[in-house]
């Protein structure tokens, strides 16, 4: 179980920015109390103020994690990934870092399928999909628009390894695509090596009426 100090981290790291009273209130807690953990943490260098502009009126306060705090969100094994893709590199080139990519993504894929089936609805796959991730690490979740779903990864375990080489990205979208289906369109629009908060993929029916 989180204590305090986790639940904070944990809110700002799914939620990116918020104000104080928006802390509060995702938290039951009163703004004060809010606030006194807020700037404890800040105290600590887990979280730091700045400004956000909301449109009409004066810029808002919101708080949000320090490079420390996302620091104890694990990118697994980073360094030695790293090292490791450098290595193939030089060894196999690019061509052999390629196909490392390929079968790895092979692998993922087989995996997915044991557990998602391709008669399964679109809704079912998307749902079971964010499941698997969030078991993985990425700490996913998933909600239903207007026009299909929209898929987010708040987390990037191989964060990384995905910078060091972008195959990682581009075989991640080839197994989405893979899953939920050739009928289906597949849209990142957040993207945490690009420096977003997050990865986010809105997912969309090609018979889903406009």
């Amino acid at each position: 179980m989180m204590d305090s100090q986790q639940r904070f981290l944990f809110l700002l790291k799914t939620h990116g920015a918020l104000s104080t009273q928006r802390v509060g209130e995702k938290l039951g807690m009163t703004k004060e109390a809010a606030r006194q953990m807020l700037h404890k943490l800040a105290d600590d260098g887990s979280v730091r103020s700045t400004t956000s502009a909301t449109g009409v009126g004066r810029p808002q306060k919101v708080w949000e994690l320090t490079d420390q705090a996302q620091a104890l969100f694990p990118d697994t094994h980073s360094e030695l990934t790293v090292q490791l893709i450098e290595h193939i590199r030089q060894v196999f080139g690019e061509a052999g870092l390629k196909q490392i990519i390929l079968a790895q993504e092979a692998a993922t894929l087989h995996h997915y399928r044991s557990r998602i089936q391709e008669q399964d609805p679109l809704l079912t796959k998307v749902q079971k999909l964010a499941e698997i991730r969030a078991e993985e690490g990425y700490m996913a979740q998933w909600e239903e628009t207007e026009d299909g779903f929209l898929l987010v990864e708040n987390h990037c375990p191989i964060c990384a390894a995905a910078t060091a080489c972008q195959g990682f990205c581009q075989a991640e979208m080839s197994t989405f695509q893979a899953i939920l289906g050739a009928e289906v369109s597949i849209e990142r629009t957040d993207h945490i090596v690009s420096g977003a908060r997050r990865c986010a993929y809105r997912i969309k029916s090609a018979h889903h009426s406009a």
